[in-house]
């Protein structure tokens, strides 16, 4: 794909390599080159496909699109010492548009988490009007009663503190503690909540698909950037 071209600090700046100002900083110290020749201007305007930095081509210029294997113990804030942002390179953070989780897991949840830059692409996996498919492993403290599965297929459980109950929920015992259950809406705390509605407590909880998303190999804290067939792919 042809990129067009953009004032080298307003490329270096929006991407979080540095600030505009801090531009000329690397200019100086050699660090930035179109084809292998140094630049020398802040304001000259480049490919972004063409520069380098340190030798080192530019993360993507555009949105970026990443499956990440959200690990315990992390969480989705971005101002939290234990932030999933950790494990992304460092210059992301600053990226303009901001680069966010698409929905949110607890500390305590670990599985797929997407995280983009591109605002329409995030409302599309998150706006209740889709329905977007999670599935979840979980394990409970107490062994299932044989009712639980008919509860959350009926739509009718209602979640404490709310006026509208559940939408309809498929569960699919794996052994008397085990389980695995697909949402279609993604309520805050929401598998924790309805077993707790459920007089049970959710000892574990792993998101082992979001949508058509899955883990494959990604270890904890590993993550990988999107294909272009793959950020296309419907529900």
């Amino acid at each position: 794909m042809a990129h067009s071209s953009e004032r080298l600090d307003h490329l270096l700046s929006r991407l979080g390599y540095c600030s505009r100002s801090e531009v000329r900083d690397l200019l100086r110290e050699g660090r930035v080159s179109v084809d292998g020749m140094p630049l020398r201007k802040a304001a000259t305007k480049v490919d972004p496909a063409t520069v380098q930095i340190d030798e080192e081509p530019l993360d993507h210029p555009y949105p970026l699109y990443v499956l990440y294997h959200k690990p315990l113990g992390k969480v989705c804030a971005h101002d939290d010492p234990r932030a999933i942002y950790q494990d992304f390179p460092p210059r992301w953070r600053y990226r303009r548009p901001s680069f966010s989780s698409v929905g949110r897991l607890d500390r305590e949840t670990s599985g797929v988490l997407l995280l983009t830059d591109d605002g329409d692409w995030l409302h599309r996996w998150t706006s209740p009007r889709y329905e977007i498919p999670r599935q979840y492993r979980v394990t409970l403290q107490n062994p299932l009663q044989g009712h639980e599965a008919g509860i959350l297929a009926s739509g009718t459980l209602l979640l404490e503190g709310e006026h509208s109950p559940c939408k309809a929920a498929e569960m699919i015992p794996l052994g008397t503690t085990e389980l695995q259950l697909t949402l279609h809406e993604g309520r805050y705390h929401e598998v924790r909540r309805m077993f707790a509605a459920l007089d049970n407590l959710v000892l574990s909880l792993h998101r082992e698909a979001f949508g058509p998303f899955t883990l494959d190999d990604l270890a904890p804290g590993q993550w990988r950037e999107l294909s272009e067939i793959e950020r296309q792919m419907e529900s």
